[in-house]
């Protein structure tokens, strides 16, 4: 219970499973069970949870979600200076991974009060494993924005990464999500579609990201993570023209002016802006004198 003689409580971030209920940890039931308050990100999910587990929760159940993580902060705050313990859980994974918990824990260090977390499933380390790439260095990226122009920009700027990069994203949006990274990435980039982690038809889709978001473009259901392998290492050399060109559209469709896409590219490629200029240019003139394939420069 809260201790009421003014030492401050414990904020616990815990785990809660992807998929199989089988994978909490056996940590997360004692939490439960135990705490003085327990934000959950969906009381109902969490109801589902505890019944699961077979755990009944002793403590104030409050709901702590994107709508509400602003307002109910300093509330919960306000409980942990007073010595409460404040366990935290999200609808599946880590809290404060793309999902609610970042605002409280800043604010919980800023009073100095203790944050701990009880380890348990995450989608991003799953699908890392399951995806057969390099898992040496890798990044996660959460969620790309919504808005196509947008999304390309955000692609554009990881464009050069080396590291094996992981996505997150919804899977009415995956078949669009794919063909962008195709696009920006090039099709031939290897990928995998990691769908409904640890549950009853979980799927493991690899190969390039052109065959990928060929076969999204059919609709995919369930939750989705995506892990993109990295950049290849290759030198200012190896870059083509017609690729230096590529990666000019890329930027100019995602809302860059001509002459800071090109200049963007060629710091990327570590190029001078005259090679990737002169690239562009003979481009256009080509596109002007021959038959336009509208993959060219206007």
């Amino acid at each position: 219970m809260a201790d009421v003689t003014g030492t401050t409580g414990t904020l616990v971030l815990a785990g809660t499973p992807i998929g199989d209920v089988a994978d909490a940890p056996p940590r997360l039931a004692t939490e439960l069970a135990t705490a003085d308050v327990v934000a959950a990100e969906d009381t109902r999910r969490l109801r589902r949870l505890t019944q699961a587990l077979g755990v009944h929760t002793t403590g104030r159940v409050v709901s702590y979600f994107e709508g509400n993580e602003s307002a109910r902060t300093p509330e919960l705050v306000e409980a942990l200076t007073g010595g409460a313990r404040v366990l935290l859980v999200t609808d599946a994974g880590m809290p404060s991974v793309s999902d609610p918990g970042y605002r409280l824990v800043a604010a919980a260090v800023e009073k100095d009060i203790k944050v701990t977390a009880v380890p348990g499933p995450s989608a991003v380390l799953t699908a890392l494993a399951l995806s057969g790439l390099p898992v040496d260095r890798f990044c996660f990226e959460g969620f790309l924005p919504r808005k196509a122009g947008e999304r390309l920009g955000r692609l554009g700027e990881v464009a050069g990464e080396r590291r094996t990069m992981v996505f997150f994203e919804a899977p009415h949006r995956l078949d669009d999500t794919l063909a962008a990274m195709a696009e920006v990435f090039g099709a031939e980039r290897g990928a995998a579609v990691c769908r409904e982690l640890t549950k009853t038809y979980e799927e493991v889709r690899r190969g390039p990201l052109g065959e990928l978001a060929a076969w999204a473009a059919e609709g995919v259901r369930g939750e989705i993570t995506v892990v993109v392998a990295g950049a290849p290492d290759t030198g200012p050399d190896e870059l083509d023209p017609a690729e230096l060109v590529r990666r000019v559209r890329v930027r100019e469709e995602a809302g860059e002016r001509r002459k800071e896409a090109i200049a963007a590219v060629a710091a990327d490629a570590g190029l001078p802006k005259r090679d990737v200029f002169d690239a562009v240019v003979a481009a256009k003139n080509a596109e002007r004198s021959g038959p336009a394939d509208g993959k060219g420069l206007s």
